[in-house]
């Protein structure tokens, strides 16, 4: 037998990310009691159950038979459709594509508009897996602010000069996470004009779009399904919708000027067909989920509504931590004492309080001086009360 000197396999670059534990992550691994996590966004892991009904047609006989269908099956993409049209939207079936996540959806969309080192313009601040999804699909993500100080408008001045020639797509969350700010409607026709101007697509993450805190100011944009003016993807899916995210179901709504919209869709198709990643069960049971998803909807409401409540009361003898105003969602951000880097308050808190919170540098704040927390957890109104008062201290 030959032996030879053992070289390591090289791995790909674009997986060399930091691995290592921030101060936050060390805190936790040390703590010494058990900890209540207000950063839990899983409503599986909060008390809150959809009910057997909802699941009951996931042991339907017809799974059984694996038809695959590329952008879904058609009864699927009806069912997506119908949710549109109870929130009073018009949606093509024919124009909607099933994906096993919006995550997924983020790739595929990102190969259909993106060479290798062309850009996506995100929103800052907003949530932070967007770096991995580009940065696996070998795409580049350039910020655009969004104004805190107009209760994070987006500054369309700075969108505007962060668009150049490798430019792609401009990502819109909606409402965004974690502002939880919608869109208003003059920004949405901004955004569309830009993008038709600059021959760029819109993709528009609208998971929590069914979460604004009680009726929107009228001046804000419910969803951007069923709008034309510019190459436009809408992704949403179950995970936020019913609260379910181990079902493994998500979607794009495609709409668009119709040659810019036939070209996409061709292509997004044949990507779709490549990965049939969406299984046949969860297609059969998706109209029967969907119609029963206003127990589960209201049971997140509830408890949004309540632990949002608890947090103002403790808010109301501590003027000196405050809560920045929002349209919906399922977390708040926590203006707090620049005493102290937001990280070295997260890791405070584990300690002296056992709780644990997100830093703002997070989710991409500009500045020191924010937390974000989740309304979901069971635990939330005994616990804020003290974090809100260990905050007051500075």
């Amino acid at each position: 037998m030959l032996w030879c000197t053992a070289m390591t396999p090289k791995l790909s670059d674009r997986t060399r990310f930091r691995l290592e534990h921030n101060l936050l992550a060390r805190a936790v691994a040390d703590a010494r009691r058990p900890l209540v996590d207000l950063t839990e966004s899983n409503p599986t892991r909060c008390g809150l159950s959809p009910g057997g009904e909802m699941l009951g047609e996931l042991a339907h006989p017809r799974g059984a038979r694996y038809e695959p269908v590329a952008i879904g099956m058609p009864e699927a993409r009806g069912a997506v459709a119908a949710y549109y049209e109870s929130r009073g939207v018009q949606v093509d079936p024919e124009r909607v594509v099933l994906s096993a996540s919006t995550s997924e959806a983020y790739g595929w969309l990102f190969k259909l508009l993106c060479d290798r080192d062309d850009a996506v313009l995100v929103p800052q601040p907003s949530y932070p897996l967007f770096e991995y999804l580009a940065t696996l699909e070998d795409v580049r993500l350039a910020p655009y602010p969004l104004l805190r100080e107009e209760r994070f408008r987006v500054d369309l001045a700075a969108l505007e000069r962060a668009i150049d020639e490798r430019t792609r797509a401009i990502l819109v969350v909606h409402p965004n996470n974690p502002t939880g700010t919608f869109a208003r409607f003059d920004e949405a026709e901004a955004l569309e004009h830009l993008a038709r101007r600059n021959g760029l697509a819109l993709i528009v993450d609208e998971v929590f779009g069914d979460y604004a805190w009680g009726a929107l100011p009228g001046d804000r944009l419910p969803t951007f399904a069923g709008r034309a003016n510019a190459l436009t993807f809408v992704l949403s899916g179950l995970s936020k919708v019913v609260g379910l995210p181990q079902l493994k179901l998500g979607w794009i709504v495609a709409n668009g000027p119709g040659t810019a919209l036939e070209a996409a869709f061709s292509r997004l198709e044949v990507i779709a067909d490549t990965y049939l990643s969406v299984a046949t069960p969860i297609q059969l049971a998706l109209r029967a989920i969907l119609d029963n998803r206003a127990g589960v909807q209201g049971q997140i409401r509830a408890r949004v509504a309540d632990n949002l409540a608890a947090l103002d009361r403790a808010l109301a003898d501590h003027p000196s931590v405050r809560r920045l105003p929002s349209d919906g969602g399922w977390s708040a951000i926590l203006e707090v004492p620049r005493t102290r880097a937001d990280e070295a308050w997260a890791e405070l808190l584990v300690r002296e309080e056992g709780v644990i919170v997100h830093p703002g540098w997070f989710f991409e704040l500009d500045r020191e001086g924010y937390l974000v927390v989740s309304l979901l957890p069971e635990a939330f109104p005994s616990v804020i009360g003290p974090v809100i008062a260990r905050l007051a201290e500075g």
